[in-house]
């Protein structure tokens, strides 16, 4: 159910369902989009009496998100001209024929060659590249926080990736496995090394308990920083 609120001085639009749950949940989406979830017994007037407590709370997601939406590169053509971002960079894309389907980085440009100027093949190309990118820094940032927890008996785990439209990452303890986002080349470095710091602390204490962070703190204290590199790579 599609309702409105004014919020301070801005009016919102909200999507309100009724679930079998005892407390009122809010969740603000990358598009824009604001959603409630409360219990059948609640009242319109509780839910968006609670909503007025939490304006600032919405009201700053909505700005952040807007802002994403303005600083994000428009969607790729594949053509010379638009913009590439790798590892927290925006990069030129230059798209050029030639006898082999590859990609190359010079400086602040990526060059992207292909046989033909067909965008699917260019599209193909760029996210195989892409794609190796990401595994590789994964890897590399795997590596580098893995030393700390050899020392407390974890096993290197299998690594795998797949895209994952919320999470950057992911444990399965006890089958020692970690899969990562294929989206994090977008990431800056800094990042990547909080995630891979974030999914093998897991190994160490499964849920997001106190114990968890006060474990991540240990070996990246500011991973808080860090995690907010996230919010400004777009």
């Amino acid at each position: 159910m599609l309702k409105k609120i004014t919020l301070g001085t801005r009016q919102v639009e909200y999507n309100l369902t009724r679930k079998r749950i005892k407390n009122i949940n809010i969740r603000i989406k990358s598009d824009l989009s604001v959603s409630v979830s409360a219990p059948n017994r609640v009242s319109v007037k509780e839910i968006e009496n609670l909503l007025i407590t939490k304006t600032d709370f919405i009201l700053n997601a909505l700005d952040k998100y807007e802002q994403r939406q303005k600083n994000s590169p428009k969607p790729l053509e594949y053509k010379s001209g638009d913009t590439v971002i790798l590892f927290g960079e925006h990069m030129k894309l230059t798209a050029i024929r030639a006898e082999k389907n590859e990609v190359g980085r010079i400086g602040g440009e990526i060059l992207l060659a292909t046989k033909t100027d067909d965008t699917e093949l260019k599209k193909k190309t760029l996210d195989k590249w892409l794609r190796q990118q990401c595994k590789g820094e994964v890897i590399r940032a795997c590596e580098k926080v893995y030393p700390y927890f050899k020392a407390l008996g974890v096993q290197y785990p299998e690594i795998t990736f797949r895209k994952m439209s919320a999470r950057w990452g992911s444990c399965r303890p006890y089958e020692g496995r970690l899969c990562f986002n294929t989206e994090l080349y977008k990431m800056p470095r800094a990042f990547i090394e909080y995630v891979a710091a974030h999914e093998f602390t897991h190994f160490l204490h499964p849920n997001h308990s106190k114990d968890f962070y006060r474990q991540l703190e240990m070996i990246m204290p500011d991973w808080k920083e860090r995690k907010k590199l996230s919010e400004a790579s777009y």
